[in-house]
């Protein structure tokens, strides 16, 4: 009768314990990242500071200021969203620029190629509603 009972009792452990086990196990992932990748992000550029700063050309004159910067259902990093023209926010369109063709030269973003002519000529970015 004990050994029936004992039996019993293990035989209901194993069975409630068995899903939370597999539970554990699928879908896991590691959090975070490993130093190596953390020490290289520290030397990139952080978005607070990018948005709201000036865009350069080659010739070091200002032709807009970087707005927003936007994120692709990939999650990767794909444009800069441009503020070009305007007074005082007054007049200003929006043009979306391929982060690959931003360079930073000693502080400065610069939009290798680009004038304020160039600028204005390209397609107006719209947000999707």
């Amino acid at each position: 009768m004990k050994q029936t009972m004992l039996i019993a009792v293990l035989g209901l452990t194993l069975i409630a314990t068995a899903g939370n086990a597999v539970a554990q196990v699928a879908g896991k992932m590691t959090l975070g990242t490993s130093v190596e990748v953390t020490q290289g992000l520290a030397v990139g550029h952080r978005a607070s500071k990018v948005i709201g700063a000036p865009g350069y050309t080659e010739q070091d004159e200002r032709v807009g200021s970087i707005d927003d910067l936007i994120i692709t259902p990939d999650r990767s990093l794909s444009y800069a969203v441009v503020s070009v023209g305007g007074f005082l926010g007054i007049g200003k369109r929006l043009v979306a620029i391929p982060v690959e063709q931003l360079h930073d030269e000693k502080g400065k973003l610069i939009l290798p190629g680009a004038t304020k002519e160039a600028l204005k000529a390209l397609p107006e970015f719209q947000y999707a509603a």
